[in-house]
């Protein structure tokens, strides 16, 4: 057995989010956040992703057996989410690296999370096929560092490549799947040379200097991408791009770097050929969504906002990435977000104009926490009842005012107000009060989940006011937040 060595804090790593973005290797010019796509394959395959709305993350690997946070522990850099418990960072190291030897996931059923990811109204998974730390969740041959081989204690197991088994469950659901892929890997020799050491998350060797060595990195990964996207692992909708210090720099960019002091460690150019590794990607999966995030550019085809939700609208495709409980990874004892606050951050989401993936980790066995699945189960109860608000919709204007949220079909004929604010009411009041929408005369306004007629009447210069029956009130449809279905009798949208 490999002795724990953890560090010292398990807390959710909030501030992990911004410090990453703050610290990616790619300056963020403000006017060149997002460049649009082109290939009309994958405007049309954007666009239908834009309908989902809801998403699973996974972060598992053997980090999973220590409750941890997933690879950032053997990073060298001296921030509170890399301390370890030892002083000894080589030896640390060598514990973690021998982390595969003790994986062996017993509980593994990928059938039972596509069941519970579809219950709960999810429309496509991203699952983690590699980390930062470079072990591989699949079937390689680039790299024995992998799941399926020799020194993973679950390689002889008919299961052992557990992405394909993960991507054919939540397929058989009807799942859209995603391939979340770490661009560094930090136990590559290629990338991190262990002739130096490692001070930080970045190569640690001079790139201009060792030409060949950094381009044997780039092979190794354009072969990684062909073998998820030209392998045995069936249609492949998002390939999920993480690590997005690993980017192309101009001479400038790298000089503004150095005199403002953004990067960790000494900035290069970190060019790994996008243009050739998206081409030869979509060869093998045509109209692929790519995400190389925190990288503005034509390959990133949504933004990614990371553990938060914008203040304000976005109009380019979006999607925020959020901890259900615990961390990224499995920690124990991990709290889980109450389902009302999960039905609260989708519909914020939604109306800002994005999608919201919900991460759930599963622990070194392969289960997920009984949390987990009971709020997965309460959200699918709500949006069972509300979903025709959410999935499919676009967002509004205005998109909220106060504890209502707005969305709207994208004919525009209907609109919906989703009463799901921090400070809504538990029960379901007696009077509906919207300060921001009236519908023209004639307007039918009603619950979902009832079919009972509504009545309403104008309010204040362009507010409306809903009366509930108490009948309703005695019996709503759903707990968490309501939403009322608004369709014009001329199709016109409501004001």
């Amino acid at each position: 057995m490999i002795e724990a060595v953890k560090p010292r804090s398990h807390r959710p790593r909030v501030l992990l989010a911004a410090l990453l973005s703050a610290a990616c290797a790619c300056a963020q010019e403000p006017e060149r956040h997002y460049v649009p796509e082109t290939d009309p394959l994958v405007l049309a395959k954007l666009e239908r992703w834009r309908d989902l709305k809801l998403g699973l993350l996974m972060h598992w690997g053997p980090y999973s057996q220590w409750g941890i946070v997933e690879s950032w522990s053997i990073c060298a850099e001296d921030e509170d989410w890399c301390r370890r418990s030892i002083d000894d960072y080589a030896e640390y190291v060598r514990r973690y690296e021998r982390l595969p030897e003790t994986f062996s996931p017993d509980a593994f059923d990928p059938a039972r999370w596509a069941r519970a990811a579809a219950d709960a109204g999810m429309r496509y998974v991203v699952f983690t096929t590699k980390h930062h730390d470079g072990f591989c969740m699949f079937d390689t041959q680039q790299t024995e560092y992998r799941i399926t081989g020799p020194g993973c204690a679950f390689h002889d197991d008919p299961r052992a490549n557990v992405t394909k088994q993960i991507f054919d469950a939540f397929r058989a659901e009807g799942l859209w799947v995603g391939a979340y892929f770490s661009k560094p890997d930090w136990h590559c020799d290629a990338y991190w040379w262990r002739n130096f050491a490692t001070p930080d998350r970045n190569p640690n060797y001079d790139l201009a200097r060792y030409p060949e060595r950094w381009q044997r990195f780039v092979e190794f990964t354009h072969a990684q991408i062909g073998e998820l996207t030209g392998g045995d692992y069936g249609p492949i909708d998002i390939l999920w791009l993480d690590g997005g210090w690993v980017c192309t720099l101009t001479d400038e960019q790298i000089r503004r770097q150095l005199l403002a002091q953004r990067s960790f460690g000494r900035p290069q150019s970190q060019d790994i050929d996008m243009p050739r590794l998206v081409a030869e990607a979509r060869r093998n999966q045509p109209g692929l969504i790519v995400v190389d995030r925190a990288v503005p550019g034509p390959h990133q085809n949504y933004l990614t906002p990371e553990n938060f939700v914008p203040a304000e609208p976005i109009a380019e495709p979006w999607e925020t990435c959020l901890i259900s409980g615990g961390g990224w990874s499995w920690v124990p004892d991990a709290q889980y977000r109450p389902a009302r606050e999960l039905v609260r951050t989708l519909v914020e989401v939604v109306a800002k104009g994005g999608n919201l993936l919900l991460n759930v980790a599963p622990d070194a066995k392969g289960r997920w926490d009984d949390g987990a699945y009971d709020r997965l189960a309460e959200l699918g109860r709500w949006l069972r009842i509300n979903g025709e608000a959410i999935y499919s919709t676009r967002a509004a204007a205005p998109h909220a005012d106060g504890d209502w949220y707005f969305t709207a079909s994208k004919d525009g004929r209907l609109r919906y107000a989703l009463l799901a604010g921090k400070s809504a009411p538990d029960a379901l009041p007696a009077r509906l009060e919207i300060g921001a929408v009236r519908p023209a005369p004639g307007t039918e306004v009603r619950l979902l989940g009832s079919d009972v007629p509504l009545v309403w009447r104008a309010a204040g210069e362009r507010g409306m006011v809903v009366d509930v029956p108490a009948t309703l009130r005695a019996t709503p449809p759903c707990a968490h937040g309501w939403a009322l279905r608004i369709e014009t009798a001329t199709g016109g949208a409501p004001r």
